[in-house]
């Protein structure tokens, strides 16, 4: 099959306007959307399980008379596991264990140190109460989602994890289930959408009010979990998957072509790109990809992909590279290269990197150990990947000793006044010890 996918040069007087053009994502949705998930969130505030129930039977085409029917028992999860295949449940557990053991090593402890005069600063990280975890649902099975978005929070200490899953037509994934129960979650509810989120965000008479809400989502849920934000927490509003692959030419083109391919068959939106100071490597790639996409089962997607977002790109050399990468702030980024500690060193802004020719993108997805919930669309130069740290939160800790209190406020009395705010001063001064 032929892919029209565009091909630039850094050499070009155009390229970085080219490039601009290509990485452009507006993640916002129309007015449209916007007042769908507004009525939508509303009505779920005020009116509860009612309205969710109700929305429910409209977008998921079920017939679900009561609210109890939405929550599935620990039982079922049980049963669930039962049915999935022995060899995909130990891969769901060896995963399970893996993200588990990388997430423990980000635990945060709380500290506090002493100053000479007694007083005492410090820390103290307490895990969130409750949080919600949003898995798409259907028959697309995304139980690495589950996982990722599960284990962290595990690992963190939250007291109680929720998980919404929207269940079209009735329809109950197993592995997604199964999941769940390996992940230790504590309660389901075969909610989706808006309505999901807004059930999370605000409580209703059975679904319980969360403190954040993690997972991904349509555009509907990703609309919905940027208005409640405020009354909850949340991850991100992440975009279309992308992968950025630097190549020095000495991979296999048959990998490289099927480690953009990995990206590409996520959605028509999803972005891959290749990197190459090799323009004879860059044209290797086109081929393998145009040889080997007719073997995809998703190759209609991977088409559309490839040619709306995709892109080759030769560089000067792998110095430039570097430097487009960090342009480019991918959410997967691949260092197919010789000596990729090397390189990674230059690179300051990436979801994740994976380097070297045996670390393609798809073994972080599943089973690597760092979390797959990645930023999106260049916001890796401010984003960190979903961890414990997101479901911690830190309080300031200050103890201070008469002499102490003393110190601080002869510093804090002149701002105060400086501000125009006396009572902070007189607070301050009220602490000033007589002999000093």
């Amino acid at each position: 099959m032929k892919l029209n996918i565009r091909e630039f040069s850094s050499s070009s007087v155009d390229f970085r306007s080219e490039l601009d053009a290509l990485l452009a994502w507006d993640s916002v949705s129309d007015a449209g959307v916007q007042q769908a998930v507004t009525d939508i969130v509303t009505q779920v505030r005020q009116r509860g399980d009612e309205a969710v129930v109700e929305f429910t039977n409209r977008f998921d085409r079920r017939d679900v008379t009561s609210s109890s029917e939405l929550e599935i028992s620990r039982e079922q999860l049980v049963e669930a596991k039962l049915r999935v295949s022995e060899e995909l449940v130990g891969s769901l557990e060896a995963a399970a264990q893996r993200v588990h053991e990388y997430h423990e090593r980000q635990k945060q402890p709380s500290w506090q140190y002493q100053e000479v005069n007694g007083t005492v600063l410090g820390q103290k990280v307490t895990p969130l109460d409750r949080v919600g975890v949003y898995v798409p649902g259907g028959k697309a099975a995304y139980p690495s989602s589950v996982l990722m978005n599960v284990m962290p929070a595990k690992v963190a200490g939250v007291g109680e994890i929720i998980m919404v899953v929207p269940t079209p037509d009735g329809f109950v994934n197993d592995i997604v289930l199964a999941a769940a129960y390996i992940a230790g979650v504590d309660r389901v509810f075969t909610v989706g959408g808006a309505q999901a989120v807004a059930a999370l965000a605000y409580g209703t008479e059975t679904i319980p009010k969360v403190d954040k809400i993690v997972g991904p989502g349509n555009i509907y849920v990703a609309t919905a979990k940027r208005m409640v934000f405020g009354a909850v927490g949340i991850d991100m509003i992440a975009g279309p998957s992308e992968i950025l692959v630097v190549c020095d030419g000495k991979t296999d083109p048959d990998w490289i072509a099927m480690d953009l391919f990995s990206q590409a068959e996520h959605d028509e939106d999803a972005q891959s790109i290749l990197i190459s100071p090799d323009a004879s490597y860059i044209q290797k790639v086109k081929q393998s990809m145009e040889a080997l996409i007719e073997s995809q089962s998703r190759k209609d997607i991977i088409k559309v992909s490839l040619e709306g977002r995709g892109a080759l790109i030769h560089v000067a050399d792998m110095d430039e590279a570097m430097d487009i990468a960090n342009l480019v702030a991918a959410e997967h980024l691949e260092l197919s290269v010789d000596e990729p500690e090397k390189w990674a060193e230059k690179i300051r802004h990436a979801g994740a990197i994976f380097m070297g020719r045996h670390t393609p993108e798809a073994l972080g997805d599943y089973c690597a150990g760092p979390n797959h919930v990645l930023p999106t669309s260049g916001t890796a130069r401010f984003s960190s990947p979903l961890g414990v740290y997101d479901f911690q939160k830190r309080s300031s800790l200050i103890n201070c000793s008469p002499k102490g209190a003393s110190e601080l406020a002869k510093i804090a009395s002149p701002l105060a006044r400086g501000e125009s705010l006396e009572a902070h001063a007189m607070s301050a001064e009220y602490r000033i010890l007589k002999e000093d």
